[in-house]
């Protein structure tokens, strides 16, 4: 008898299935197609376009330029700028366009030395 309901109720789901597969068919046949609106971009003058652009990979980096800075180092009386002793230890160096430069200021000594390029150019000068 255990047969007999098994197959009673495959017959029944099967009879379902179909009615369900009709009625969805008749939905989606009824039911009217809208194609979704197309999405024209108004064409841009190429300037127009490359400052848009670099304006977004200046958003998009996230870096922040870093404010200017100067650096003073005063000591008995003595006032060196940052720039200064830049500048002095490339003209010391002989060097114009240095890759790195290393500031070591002792004003107990009243000496500045210097290391550039890393080690390619090594010197002193008097701070006075």
């Amino acid at each position: 008898m255990a047969r007999k309901t098994t197959a009673a109720k495959a017959v029944q789901v099967k009879e379902e299935k179909k009615a369900v597969e009709a009625v969805v068919e008749a939905v989606v046949e009824a039911a009217p197609v809208e194609e979704a609106p197309k999405k024209t971009a108004a064409k841009k003058p190429a300037a127009k376009k490359a400052a848009e652009k670099k304006d977004a990979e200046k958003k998009a980096s996230g870096r922040k330029t870093a404010p200017k800075t100067n650096l003073f180092i005063q000591y008995q009386g003595t006032e060196l700028s940052y720039a200064d002793l830049i500048e002095r230890a490339k003209a010391d160096a002989g060097v114009e366009a240095p890759k790195s430069i290393n500031l070591y200021v002792k004003p107990e000594e009243n000496k500045v030395y210097y290391v550039i390029n890393d080690n390619e150019k090594v010197g002193g000068f008097d701070i006075a």
